[in-house]
């Protein structure tokens, strides 16, 4: 178990940073300072104690990102309650399920979710609360905030011991089989303390949180761990589209960015690219002292786009295009590729971007141990598995797909491929679930094809898929640059047979894909952008 308890980060962050102002809505004139925080957290938990919220009790959470679902959280799980975010575009079935599952008896919700999910059967539930003004949808007992601010030497939280399940977050994962992962504090408490560690943000800097909250990635590096530091964060709610994520980030200029890879690509298919690719930019990038030049301007010209003063920019949630993290590698750009999972809270794996290795997803972090389900986990292949203090305590009412993912002396199945080296650096090659089996054996890892499709024009995002024992790309197009371009199907269609014989020169022949398939609509993605790879198959 971690030494210090995750109720201690929280009490001594507010105690810390007193004055300081701890949360805002973007474009909203709301900002709470971390005293402001400590009195709502009292008053909620007051109005818990009175309405038999007990230890252990469930309080479901689903809305956009704010102030109020961020005060829930805090209040929740330093009251010792569980809380159950659940994400706001789930489909309103599936968070009626999830409420009843969770034997929920408190829910948070934004009133338009709830007016939906209300049709629905909720028998667990005792109250529900509008998060814009936390007045109840169904009953009379409006939550009531005290105009009066609570004095520091007032404000107490009791110490919960770090064995407590502190939340359980439901996955839809891209094997369409949600499950509730139930995290301990003390896994919540060796992600903090690990970040305080390594990543680097102090009190008074500010944060732009623009990924959803419900899920872990966002909620420990965009809130738990940058609250604990005594950060300012501010709260996106809109649906975060290229301009007004741009024009936040330029406005709030964050120290610590949290992405996703397909941001970082579309940047670079989108504006990055078309500019290397002309004649005269492909001489100076290969001219080296024009290259140093044009190099340092680009990373100085993207890093203003993202506000100019982050001191890491990590994506996580799924794998990083190889031609993307190479060029922002190449610029000197202060990105890092961390490797996680829901089920631990959720690092595996981290290197700051000065020691980060290209294609690795970092080194693994010291709370947790790592082995390879191979002979040679240096070269051979094998699945990665891990131990330590943040794994999850299993799935909430779900015994015996726990004991699937767990190894008879502990170890928990992580479900990807990899290899690690000397340093305990790791090196994904894709899920077990999605490996492929050539006609004679052969493993083939999709996510590897795909990633060189994706490098070649007019090709938005691809998918690997087998069919019959034969390889076919599914290939959603980038409809913009074809316009652009002025390339209609049938041109894209002759582009794509060229590129598909060019490709397959490269590739193993067990690994050669026979055809292509070109779809209309994006493919449909899960909350961190991972493609739904069970709907294609």
């Amino acid at each position: 178990m971690i030494k210090k308890l995750l109720t201690s980060y929280i009490y001594n962050s507010i105690i810390d940073n007193w004055e300081l102002e701890a949360f805002g809505d973007y474009l909203a004139d709301n900002t709470l300072t971390f005293a402001d925080v400590a009195s709502k957290i009292s008053d909620l938990h007051n109005f818990f104690k009175i309405n038999m919220i007990e230890k252990g009790s469930k309080i479901a959470l689903v809305g956009k990102n704010s102030t109020n679902w961020v005060i829930v959280h805090l209040a929740t799980i330093s009251y010792g309650a569980v809380i159950v975010p659940i994400l706001s575009n789930f489909s309103y079935d599936n968070i009626a399920n999830i409420i009843n599952h969770s034997d929920s008896k408190f829910l948070f919700a934004d009133s338009n979710i709830y007016e939906e999910i209300s049709k629905s059967n909720l028998p667990n539930l005792d109250m529900v609360f509008s998060l814009s003004d936390f007045k109840n949808m169904k009953g009379s007992k409006d939550i009531i905030f005290s105009s009066a601010k609570i004095k520091k030497e007032d404000f107490k939280i009791k110490d919960i011991a770090n064995s407590e399940t502190a939340i359980i977050i439901y996955t839809s994962g891209t094997t369409g089989f949600s499950k509730g992962v139930m995290l301990a504090h003390n896994s919540l408490a060796a992600n903090i303390k690990f970040a305080m560690e390594n990543i680097e943000i102090k009190n008074g800097d500010k944060q732009l949180s623009f990924l959803p909250l419900a899920h872990v990635f966002a909620c420990m590096f965009d809130f738990l761990y940058p609250f604990s530091r005594g950060v300012h964060i501010t709260f996106l709610s809109q649906l975060p589209t290229p301009q007004i994520l741009i024009k936040a980030l330029g406005e709030i200029r964050p120290h610590l960015i949290l992405s996703v890879p397909l941001i970082l690509e579309k940047i670079y298919y989108k504006q990055v690219k078309p500019v290397l690719d002309k004649p005269i930019m492909k001489i100076i990038w290969r001219t080296p002292i024009l290259s140093i030049l044009i190099k340092k301007k680009l990373n100085k010209k993207i890093s203003d786009s993202f506000g100019g003063r982050f001191h890491q920019f990590i994506v996580g949630g799924s794998a990083l295009n190889k031609n993307v993290e190479k060029f922002f590698k190449d610029i000197n750009f202060k990105l890092s590729v961390g490797y996680g999972m829901t089920e631990c809270g959720p690092l595996i794996s981290y290197t700051p971007s000065q020691n980060h290795i290209f294609r690795s997803c970092g080194r693994i972090i010291d709370c947790l141990k790592i082995k390879i389900d191979s002979s040679d986990p240096l070269n051979e292949v094998g699945e990665i598995m891990v131990a330590g203090e943040n794994v999850f305590l299993g799935y909430y009412k779900n015994d015996e797909t726990t004991k699937e993912v767990f190894t008879s002396d502990g170890w928990f199945k992580t479900g990807d491929l990899g290899v690690i080296d000397e340093t305990g650096t790791i090196f994904i090659r894709g899920r077990s679930k999605n490996m492929l089996l050539g006609s004679s054996g052969e493993n083939i890892y999709p996510e590897e094809i795909e990633s060189i499709y994706n490098a070649y024009p007019y090709i938005m995002e691809s998918l690997i898929v087998q069919r019959e024992n034969n390889l076919y790309a599914l290939i959603f197009p980038d409809f913009d640059k074809m316009n652009a371009d002025n390339v209609d199907e049938e041109k894209l269609k002759d582009i794509l047979q060229k590129n598909r014989k060019s490709i397959n020169k490269r590739l193993p022949l067990f690994s050669r894909v026979s055809g292509y398939e070109i779809m209309h609509d994006e493919f449909e993605k899960n909350p961190t952008k991972k493609i739904k790879r069970f709907l294609y198959k």
